[in-house]
């Protein structure tokens, strides 16, 4: 059975670049929709943090100008997360062995604004990215999830992920929603400096780039994209080892 590790933040507030504090999370779409494609194609998928620390929701993903769905999805967003024991009680990312981390097919970043204040700058999660990446194990993120690709860095200090193709929560998006000046660091603009092919397409829509082992999504409509995108990865991995590729 494949196993996915889905780490997300630990981070409930974010420190803009005024030194102001933010109150944040992860993003309740981001989170709930790929773990639900994950586990009904068959996924084991265990959530992990930094520390350890209850996953905290940022509440504006639940606020109904947020959400298509109204109410309804709003509520079963809500339920689902009240289902998931081990957000309340999430692995220790640092605490994780290479035994555990070797278990791992596959690993998912959401987004929310959390990551961008502890995933972005994690030396553990840098550790887990190369190494699976050594492996060419399947590794994915939505929005800003991609912040926590920032760290991985080989030892001469070249970008794990330079060249490849990959999108994310774009400068125009963060400017749409007004934080564009505020923010500690703009998201495009760093994966740019540190060597990425940046794609990006209209804001707010669906929009998913694939590039080898890489799967990225530009923002929350990009979720279930990229769910389907990673799984469509792995099943081909299974399937070329079962005919020997």
């Amino acid at each position: 059975m494949l196993r996915l590790l889905m780490v997300v933040t630990g981070a409930n507030q974010l420190t803009l670049g005024d030194g102001t504090i933010r109150k944040t999370g992860f993003w309740a779409e981001e989170l709930v929709v790929p773990h639900k494609l994950f586990q009904s194609a068959g996924l084991v998928v265990e959530i992990a943090t930094p520390g350890g620390v209850e996953a905290p929701l940022d509440q504006e993903s639940l606020a109904p100008e947020k959400n298509s769905g109204g109410a309804k999805i709003i509520k079963q967003f809500k339920d689902y997360l009240a289902s998931l024991e081990d957000l309340k009680r999430p692995l220790v990312l640092e605490k994780l062995s290479k035994a555990q981390i070797d278990s791992y097919d596959a690993i998912y970043l959401p987004g929310g604004h959390g990551p961008m204040q502890d995933l972005a700058h994690s030396q553990t999660l840098r550790g887990i990215l190369n190494r699976m990446q050594e492996d060419q194990k399947l590794i994915s993120a939505v929005c800003h999830g991609p912040a926590g690709l920032l760290p991985a860095t080989q030892a001469d200090g070249t970008w794990t992920f330079q060249g490849y193709r990959l999108t994310a929560f774009t400068n125009k998006e963060e400017k749409e929603v007004g934080l564009a000046d505020k923010m500690p660091f703009l998201l495009e603009t760093r994966l740019r400096d540190q060597g990425a092919d940046f794609r990006s397409g209209k804001s707010w829509m669906p929009y998913v780039i694939t590039d080898r082992n890489l799967v990225t999504g530009q923002n929350p409509a990009s979720s279930f994209g990229v769910a389907e995108a990673a799984i469509a990865q792995l099943s081909a991995q299974v399937s070329n080892s079962f005919r020997g590729v």
